[in-house]
């Protein structure tokens, strides 16, 4: 079946209505995935409609960028919206250094252009705000990208509304990313509506809460490396505490005939639209 088209904004980017995050191949949920293994896995997505696939220098870091970028070589580059992040210095278990200087802007569009192997980036997002940097500076030099053809369109990740607004004063921003799901919702009563009047369209990360409604750490054991152990959702009590609300999702998903997983993509494709 084929997957729908959706417009991200009113500047003119359309992805498909299902994308793919790739932050998962590089290890952060399960063990690494082999070079040849996460490019047949880019490109089975591909094959079934997907077109949308968001990435990010931290990711890995850089590790998740070049491995896509070697995908991209098997794939029509222009059938292809990529989506990639920026900001993230450094970050470890307890802190995360943030920059959106300009300069650090710059050099890392040039270096995510690179490891991706492509002369332009379709969505390039503010992964973390830089609350030493005004957002104004920060967007201004993600303009000056878009004029130079080096990047389509401009999103951001995590922002408040006061961010968002004033991000979005300088140059149009095309896309929020939010973690949105049956799970997390606070983004609901102010920020769905903002996006709304100003024209952003929003990309939800873990729809499926970390994996939570697919059965991970449920129907099957967590990784022995995977950084859900120091995720809440899934520590100790916490998990036990939240099974029940895994098998209510189960008995729903029986009854329509469909996984998990599907259930919770369905009920955030009909509050997408």
């Amino acid at each position: 079946m084929a997957i729908p088209r959706v417009k991200l904004g009113t500047q003119g980017l359309e992805v498909s209505k299902l994308g793919f995050g790739c932050m998962g191949l590089t290890g952060v949920y399960n063990l690494p995935l082999s070079d040849e293994a996460g490019i047949s896995i880019i490109k089975h997505a591909f094959d079934n409609g997907i077109t949308f696939f968001d990435t990010s220098d931290a990711y890995g870091p850089h590790t998740c960028e070049i491995l896509l970028g070697k995908a991209l070589k098997l794939l029509p580059r222009e059938k292809v919206q990529v989506a990639t992040k920026f900001g993230i210095v450094s970050y470890d278990a307890n802190t995360v250094e943030v920059s959106g200087k300009p300069e650090f802007v710059r050099s890392s569009c040039e270096a995510s252009l690179k490891r991706l192997g492509t002369e332009y980036i379709d969505l390039y997002y503010q992964h973390r705000v830089d609350k030493n940097t005004p957002i104004e500076e920060t967007i201004g030099e993600l303009k000056k990208l878009v004029e130079e053809g080096k990047v389509k369109y401009v999103g951001l990740s995590e922002a408040s509304p006061d961010t968002i607004r004033r991000a979005h004063a300088v140059h149009p921003i095309s896309a929020l990313q939010m973690e949105w799901s049956l799970w997390t919702r606070e983004i609901e009563p102010e920020i769905v509506p903002l996006c709304r009047e100003l024209g952003i369209g929003i990309v939800p990360y873990s729809p499926l809460g970390r994996g939570f409604f697919g059965g991970k750490g449920v129907l099957e054991d967590l990784s022995p490396n995977t950084f859900l152990h120091f995720h809440p959702r899934f520590m100790g009590e916490n998990l036990e505490k939240n099974k029940p609300v895994f098998m209510q999702l189960e008995s729903l998903s029986k009854k329509h005939q469909c996984t998990t997983a599907q259930l919770a993509l369905a009920w955030g494709a009909v509050w997408i639209a």
